[in-house]
């Protein structure tokens, strides 16, 4: 009987199942399949799909990242009488809020990913962050909330959406890509964050630009008064607002993907059994076979069940990860991200500093200070974070993904370190160029593997989920680095930097401990998933079953390479 057709499939995402529905044979249609997606060669196929799956992550990092200078606005408009500044406290309040937003769903996501499939929920993530940023845009204060209540509840829902991005985006660009470059094209995606952090600063410096006229004549911050006041309003609201643009854009192709081949056959294989039995019943085939039908099915039964896996579920996942051998490799994907995050997003702290080295912060004039936080942004985003994700790109398929990420951690232990420790020596070039070092090698390194890791590492009916709860550890760890880490900076010295020092020193002990912990997640470079799955999680009759010329081999009688049809 030919295999069930589904639904679902585009220009980005090819639907490879119904390329192979003829074939009646399940194991056949499984390996055929597969192979294709694993052996294609890198073409515009997979350009079309990283601008999809990338582009939530523009949109991610540009409404993570647009806030560090909407907060500038803001100050502007809402907190005239406190020195047009926003309270320390509010200001943590509208960072935390998104990451708050963004582990549960991280988790939520993840977890339904395995439990329904990746078909039914990718798009309704980014949806949520649309809903989110329009939300934002159109907010206003009034006689019962204040401004930052409102844009933290919004903030809330557009973390949520901008957490279920993350699994998502990541294994469904891993179960599509082709096994030679998948972390190259897991890593462009991934890469989109530096582009949607410069698109976030341009978008601010043209509304900034729009403005000059209005915003030049107050020299001073209590100056900006009635148009003033006005025109920053609409700026900050033109730059959030712009975030829904791209995911407006992308809607389309994430709710038309087909269900990935890997998530078909490994875990909704019931949907086709259960397809299959109905069709015997109503033919009568047990009643009216001929030989060659039954000698089908007598071979059939031979073959093993493990493509009758369990439907994901907590029982099995706990059971499973609560063995050491699987579970080390969850504490270190999840451990490597969380130590990550605390130093990825506390370096922003020291932003301050870097842009007052360079001459762009402290101005008076609300015209320049506004202009100066978004080119100052834009040089520290150029410097080290766009060319550190795109050296990942270049070099993870080669160096290899864990290689890549102990190397990084030992690099950025060392320059926290000599921050640290030598912070009043070094003056603000030497600063500069610390940091921007340690930008290129947070990227290049650390901050793109342990993204492109848990995309590989775990099996099919799990992979989402273990991907869900790293991100939400590596969120977990930007909440600590935004509310431990920010008050400890200006500890004994209000307004000032008088402790930065010891917060990066801080941090290096961090990556120190990110470096040893880099050691549990397994090399998973130019190795198919289900190679993956087999090595990192083998199961009992795995080896036996993928032997060739036993029942459920996947070894082609036609000479195809072999691919390796293992549990997951």
């Amino acid at each position: 009987m030919p295999g069930v057709r589904t639904s679902g499939g585009n220009a980005a995402f090819h639907n490879f199942v119904n390329d192979f529905a003829h074939i009646s044979d399940p194991y056949e249609r499984r390996r055929m399949a597969l192979a294709k997606i694993d052996n294609a060669p890198f073409g515009w196929y997979h350009v079309r799909a990283i601008m999809v799956a990338g582009i939530g992550f523009f949109t991610d990092a540009y409404d993570i990242f647009s806030i560090n200078i909407v907060v500038v606005m803001l100050g502007y408009v809402y907190f005239h009488g406190s020195g047009s500044k926003l309270p320390t406290n509010s200001d943590t309040t509208l960072k935390v809020a998104t990451s708050g937003g963004t582990v549960v769903g991280q988790l939520g996501f993840g977890w339904l990913a395995d439990m329904i499939g990746r078909k039914r929920i990718y798009g309704i993530e980014l949806i949520i962050i649309i809903v989110g940023t329009l939300g934002q845009a159109l907010s206003g204060p009034s006689q019962a909330i204040n401004i930052i209540g409102i844009l933290t509840f919004w903030r809330v829902i557009m973390g949520i959406g901008i957490g279920g991005d993350y699994p998502l985006s990541s294994i469904i660009t891993s179960e599509f890509a082709t096994t030679k470059w998948r972390g190259a094209i897991m890593g462009a995606v991934f890469a989109n964050q530096g582009w949607g952090q410069l698109a976030a600063a341009i978008v601010a410096l043209c509304a900034t630009a729009g403005f000059k006229n209005t915003l030049s004549a107050a020299h001073t911050a209590s100056q900006c008064l009635n148009n003033c006041q006005t025109a920053i309003d609409q700026m900050w609201r033109i730059t959030i607002g712009f975030g829904a643009v791209p995911a407006c854009i992308a809607l389309y192709y994430r709710l038309t993907i087909p269900e990935t081949p890997r998530f078909t056959f490994d875990v909704s294989r019931e949907l086709e059994k259960g397809a299959a039995d109905i069709q015997t019943y109503v033919s009568g085939v047990y009643g009216n076979a001929n030989q060659e039908e039954i000698m089908e099915i007598r071979e059939a039964e031979k073959r093993p069940a493990r493509l009758d896996l369990p439907k994901a579920s907590w029982h099995d996942f706990w059971a499973h990860f609560s063995q050491w051998k699987y579970g080390k490799v969850l504490i270190g994907t999840a451990g490597s991200w969380l130590l990550l995050d605390i130093a990825f997003y506390g370096l922003g702290l020291n932003n301050s500093a870097i842009l007052a080295a360079i001459g762009y912060a402290g101005q008076t004039n609300v015209y320049t200070n506004i202009y100066n936080t978004c080119v100052g942004n834009l040089i520290l985003i150029c410097a080290g974070g766009i060319p550190g994700y795109w050296f990942s790109v270049a070099t993870i398929d080669i160096i290899g993904r864990k290689t890549l990420q102990i190397a990084g951690f030992g690099m950025l232990t060392i320059l926290f370190c000599i921050i640290g420790f030598a912070y009043h020596v070094i003056g603000g070039h030497g600063l500069l160029a610390l940091y921007t070092l340690s930008q290129l090698f947070l990227n290049w390194g650390p901050n793109t593997t342990t993204f492109v890791i848990p995309g590989e590492c775990y099996p099919t009916r799990y992979r989402s989920t273990a991907h869900g709860i790293s991100a939400a550890s590596g969120k977990i760890g930007a909440i600590i680095a935004q509310t431990a880490i920010a008050p400890l900076r200006t500890r004994g010295c209000p307004g000032g930097n008088c402790w930065l020092n010891h917060v990066m020193e801080i941090f290096a002990v961090f990556m120190l401990t990110g470096f040893f912990v880099s050691f549990l997640v397994p090399e998973t470079k130019r190795q198919t998933l289900e190679e993956i799955c087999e090595r990192v999680h083998d199961e009992a009759n795995l080896s036996k079953a993928s032997s060739p010329g036993s029942p459920g081999s996947t070894e082609s009688t036609a000479g195809r390479e072999k691919v390796v049809v293992a549990e997951v």
